[in-house]
C-alpha cells in the first residue's frame, strides 16, 4: 500500500480531531469483536500454533534443522509447496542440478532461515485463505512481496538472527488481513479512505475503527506467543529521514516499515507512481539502510522473482495471464501480468518432485521405485558431505528422511547409546507420533536375545517382513510390544564403530511386507548407514 506521506501528515501522528466520529464510542466493541472472531476462527488457534513453533526455533539450536524439517514434513500440502519451491529458478543452488525431493536437503541447500521464512508464509497462506477470497489474497500477496523484499536485506545484514525482520515484515500487514477477513466493509471503508489520499493509513483507522490498526496485530500475535522482539520490530520509527540503527530492533522496525511500503511496486501493475515512490523512500530509508537507487532497483528486481515464485508454489497467483484480482475491492490493483516462458523456468523439475509424492506403492506402503528413491538419497547426503561444512544432527536428519521416504515407513528413529544411563535413547525421530516417541523411547543394554541387543551384538541388519511370524516374536521385547502393539513389519540397522555399538536406526510399518527386499535396495541401505558411520567418526 502507498503510504509514504508529506511532514504535514506523520503517519504515526495521532489523528486530528477533524477525523473523530461517534464510531470512536465503539472502538472497543470493533476490536474486541475481530479479536473474539478471530480467536474462534477453528484455521486460527492451529496457525498460530504452528507459526509460534517455527518463529521461535533459532538457526543457532543443533536440533533446529530436525525440529524444522519435522514441522514442515508433518504438514503435506506444505511439504510439496517448500519442494517446489526448492527446485525453483529463484530459489535454486547453482550447487544442486537435479530435482531435490527432500526437505532436510532443501534446508542445506536454501538455507535454514530462507525455509523457515518461507514455510511460515505458506502457513500464513493456508490459514487465511478462503475468508473473502479476494480481499484476502489481496492482504497476502502484499505480505509475501513484504518479506521477500525483508529477506534481501537480510542478506546484506550484520546483525545477529536478522532474519527476524523477514519475519515481522511478513506480519506488518496482519491487521489490515484480518479486517479483510472478518469484515469486508469495514475494510472497503478504510481502503477508500486511503487511497482517496485524504488520511494517512493510521488516520483512516482511527476514523472508521477507532483505534490504530497496528494495535489488533500486536494483540493476536500476543495470542500466538510470538517473541517480543518481532512484535516491537512492527512499530513504526517516527517521522522524517531516518538514520543508520542504534540497535538491532530499531533496524527490524526500519526493515518492516521500508519493506511494506516497497511491497507496492512489486504487486503492482501501474508503474506511473513508482519514480516517485521510490524517492520518497530513499529519502527517508536511503542512509538508514545504506541503499542508493541502483541497489534499490536490484534489491526490488531480485525481491520480485522470488515473490512470484513464492506466489505460485503458495498457490496465489494464476498462471492465467488474463487472471486479476478484483481491483475495486483492494486498495491497490494485484494484477501481476505474467510472461509463461518465465513460469516455465520457475517450476523447473516440478513434475519430478510431484512424482515423488504420487508414487506406486505396494500394500505394505514401500514405494515401487525404492532403489532410486535410496540413490537419489545416497547422493543426496554425499553432496552435503563432499564440502565437509555440515552439522552432524542435520545430516543425520537427511539419512531418516531418505529411509522414510524411500521405504514407505509409518515412523523412524536414531536411538543412540548412553552409557550413564546404561541404555539406548531416541535422538531424532520422523513420522506418526514422533515427537512423543521420542520422549520416551529407550531399551536398556543387556545381554538379552531380544531383537535389538543380538542386532547391536552380532552387528547385523535385519529387515523383518512379518513381526507377527512365532520365531520373530519371540525376539520381540516386552516394552517394545508395549508401544508398538500395532507393527507388522520393521527394519534395525545397529551403528558399530570401533568394534563398538554407537547406536541404531529403527523404522516401522503397520503392515506386513511380504515384497521383501531386493539386493540392490539392501546395498543401498548399508551404504546410508555408512555415510553416517563416516559422519559420526569424523565428528
Amino acid at each position: 500500500m502507498r503510504s509514504i506521506h508529506s511532514p504535514s501528515t506523520p503517519e504515526n501522528a495521532l489523528s486530528p480531531p477533524d477525523f473523530a466520529t461517534p464510531r470512536n464510542c465503539s472502538a472497543k466493541t470493533i476490536k474486541d469483536r475481530l479479536i473474539e472472531t478471530a480467536a474462534n476462527d477453528p484455521d486460527l488457534p492451529a496457525l498460530g500454533s504452528s507459526v509460534a513453533r517455527i518463529v521461535q526455533l533459532s538457526s543457532s539450536d543443533d536440533q533446529s534443522i530436525q525440529h524444522l524439517a519435522y514441522c514442515v514434513l508433518s504438514d503435506v500440502s506444505l511439504t510439496q509447496k517448500i519442494l517446489r519451491l526448492s527446485n525453483s529458478v529463484a530459489f535454486k543452488t547453482a550447487a544442486s542440478s537435479k530435482a531435490n525431493a527432500n526437505i532436510t536437503k532443501a534446508i542445506f541447500l536454501l538455507g535454514f532461515n530462507s525455509v523457515k521464512t518461507c514455510a511460515l508464509a505458506m502457513l500464513l497462506v493456508d490459514g487465511m485463505s478462503g475468508k473473502h477470497a479476494e480481499l484476502v489474497r489481496t492482504e497476502l500477496i502484499h505480505a509475501l512481496a513484504a518479506s521477500m523484499i525483508s529477506r534481501e536485506l537480510t542478506k546484506i545484514s550484520n546483525f545477529i538472527d536478522a532474519e527476524e525482520a523477514a519475519i515481522t515484515a511478513l506480519f506488518k500487514n496482519l491487521g489490515r488481513l484480518l479486517l479483510a477477513a472478518y469484515d469486508h466493509d469495514l475494510y472497503q471503508e478504510l481502503i477508500t479512505l486511503i487511497k482517496q489520499g485524504t488520511h494517512t493509513p493510521v488516520q483512516a483507522s482511527m476514523q472508521v475503527l477507532g483505534f490504530n490498526l497496528d494495535t489488533l496485530t500486536e494483540a493476536v500475535l500476543e495470542k500466538w506467543s510470538i517473541p517480543g522482539s518481532i512484535i516491537q520490530g512492527l512499530k513504526s520509527r517516527p517521522f522524517g529521514n531516518l538514520g543508520v540503527a542504534r540497535s538491532k530492533q530499531e533496524w527490524m522496525q526500519q526493515v518492516a516499515e521500508f519493506s511494506e511500503k516497497a511491497a507496492a511496486m512489486i504487486v503492482e501493475t501501474d508503474t506511473s507512481e513508482e519514480p516517485e515512490l521510490k524517492n520518497k523512500l530513499l529519502t527517508r530509508f536511503g542512509k538508514a539502510l545504506n541503499l542508493d537507487k541502483s541497489l534499490l532497483d536490484q534489491l526490488l528486481m531480485d525481491a520480485k522473482l522470488e515473490t512470484r515464485s513464492l506466489l505460485i508454489n503458495a498457490n496465489l497467483l494464476d498462471t492465467d495471464r488474463n487472471q486479476k484480482l478484483n481491483a475495486d475491492s483492494a486498495h491497490t490493483e494485484f494484477t501481476i501480468p505474467v510472461d509463461e516462458n518465465l513460469l516455465d523456468e520457475m517450476i523447473i523439475d516440478a513434475d519430478a518432485i510431484e512424482d515423488t509424492q504420487e508414487i506406486q506403492r505396494h500394500p505394505s506402503g514401500k514405494p515401487f521405485n525404492a532403489p532410486a528413491l535410496l540413490l537419489a538419497g545416497v547422493q543426496d547426503v554425499s553432496e552435503i558431505m563432499a564440502p565437509g561444512h555440515y552439522k552432524l544432527d542435520s545430516l543425520i536428519m537427511l539419512i531418516l528422511e531418505t529411509y522414510y521416504n524411500s521405504l514407505g515407513f509409518r515412523f523412524i528413529t536414531l536411538f543412540l547409546k548412553d552409557s550413564k544411563m546404561n541404555q539406548y535413547c531416541a535422538r531424532g525421530s520422523l513420522g506418526e507420533n514422533s515427537r512423543e516417541y521420542q520422549k520416551i523411547l529407550s531399551f536398556p543394554i543387556t545381554s538379552a536375545t531380544d531383537v535389538f541387543n543380538f542386532a547391536l551384538r552380532r552387528n547385523v541388519d535385519l529387515l523383518i517382513s512379518d513381526a507377527s511370524a512365532p520365531k520373530i516374536r519371540k525376539l520381540i521385547p516386552q516394552w517394545y510390544n508395549d508401544l508398538f502393539p500395532d507393527v507388522r513389519s520393521f527394519m534395525v540397522l545397529p551403528l558399530i564403530t570401533n568394534d563398538k555399538p554407537i547406536g541404531l536406526f529403527y523404522a516401522d510399518r503397520k503392515s506386513a511386507a511380504p515384497e521383501g527386499i531386493t539386493p540392490e535396495e539392501i546395498r543401498l541401505i548399508r551404504t546410508l548407514k555408512g555415510q553416517a558411520l563416516t559422519a559420526f567418526n569424523s565428528r
